[in-house]
């Protein structure tokens, strides 16, 4: 076990990587799955807090293994294995997320959380034996994972036992995500990792691909369910169509920025960088759910009020919008895009569900989507025009 250099040249996901990456395909399919199908019956509030708290274990545990793997990613037989463990907890997790959210039970999100954390653990052990130069920071790691890890273990029977009222159950919930949060910093205090600015900003990049992808799927199955039940209407062309479009745009924006460039630079920003993802990553899963309602209802009937579907694209993408902008401006050299449009176009995109008795959910959808154009078309002519930026071509990336 080596640390590896933060300026190795031609750093890229290892095929590991890749493969760790589609194990959370499922958990995020099956979470994202039990969101719509709570949207769908009209009770989309209460099925946000269980979806953000699984949405959490996901995320937490794959930024976890990628910014161990960007500093440490050996790839021999024992890094492999220990790796291959956390994927067999993402499995677990995903198969525990229908009773998650259809009955708050967490027993089984909470097993696969361990099988996770039990990998990354050994990881960090392995560091403090073999890198001595890391051992103090690994070692930190590793006890305040281990020592959290018994905090969630135990929130579960303290609560079954009554031992904790059910109203402290998401403050106790809230406590133990901020410690997580603050591990790193604190295991970080006395030596920091050498995490590489271009793989991190790679491995985000096909994380957000990933949700977008995801989208894509959750949208087809709300085309499946339509066409089941109906023929192709208008409504149905145009959400589907609509959809189809709000995801593009909201990929164009996402790579509009070169994060690589900008968090090499700028390296003491990436705690709130990586974090910010959170909400990023959250309002794209979202944005999936909110689509497969919106295509299943223009061909039949669902409980969910027009306004609701409408809030439940709009909320997420608004979401997406101003935390982008806000990620962004932490490693660009100048706001991407101008905040006063991002404002505008958040401001837009909170108000058309209002008019969805008006202009159903199909018009909503359709606004929301050319808003994101709209944003999308001048965020690149304005980076485009002289004196602003300029386009460089350079192999395959574009800036």
């Amino acid at each position: 076990m080596t640390a590896r250099a933060i300026d190795e040249p031609h750093r890229v996901s290892s095929q590991l990587e890749l493969l760790f990456d589609l194990t959370f395909v499922v958990a995020v399919a099956a979470v994202t799955a039990e969101l719509a199908h709570t949207v769908a019956e009209g009770h989309g509030l209460a099925g946000v807090v269980p979806f953000l708290q699984v949405f959490f274990a996901i995320w937490w545990a794959w930024m976890n293994f990628t910014w161990f793997a960007s500093s440490y990613d050996t790839d021999d037989v024992a890094y492999r294995l220990l790796t291959m463990v956390q994927m067999a907890g993402v499995l677990v997790l995903a198969a525990g997320v229908p009773d998650a959210a259809a009955h708050s039970a967490y027993g089984i999100v909470t097993l696969g959380y361990l099988i996770m954390r039990i990998g990354l653990i050994a990881q960090w052990l392995r560091v403090g034996l073999e890198v001595p130069g890391s051992r103090r920071t690994a070692l930190r790691y590793a006890a305040g994972l281990a020592l959290l890890q018994v905090g969630w273990l135990l929130r579960l029977p303290l609560v079954e036992s009554g031992v904790l009222p059910s109203s402290f159950e998401l403050p106790f919930f809230a406590a133990l995500v901020v410690l997580e949060l603050l591990v790193p910093r604190w295991a970080e205090r006395h030596g920091a990792t050498t995490w590489h600015p271009h793989h991190i900003a790679e491995r985000y990049g096909l994380f957000t691909i990933i949700l977008l992808g995801e989208s894509v799927l959750a949208a087809g199955r709300g085309v499946t369910g339509a066409l089941e039940a109906s023929e192709i209407s208008s409504p149905f062309l145009v959400v589907s169509g609509s959809g189809f479009v709000l995801l593009l745009a909201l990929w164009w924006l996402y790579f509009v920025v070169r994060a690589g460039e900008g968090l090499s630079a700028r390296r003491d920003r990436s705690y709130l960088w990586g974090y910010g993802h959170y909400g990023i990553f959250a309002a794209l899963a979202a944005i999936g759910a909110g689509l497969e309602v919106a295509v299943e209802q223009s061909g039949r009937e669902v409980a969910a009020s027009p306004l609701a579907i409408g809030y439940a694209v709009a909320v997420p993408a608004a979401v997406f919008l101003a935390l982008l902008w806000a990620v962004h401006a932490l490693v660009a050299r100048e706001p991407v895009p101008h905040p006063c449009l991002v404002l505008g176009s958040v401001t837009v995109v909170a108000l058309l569900p209002l008019a969805a008795s008006w202009i159903g959910v199909a018009g909503v959808v359709a606004g929301i989507a050319a808003v994101c154009v709209m944003q999308a078309a001048v965020t690149v002519a304005a980076r485009s025009s002289p004196g602003r930026g300029r386009w460089v071509r350079s192999g395959r990336t574009l800036r």
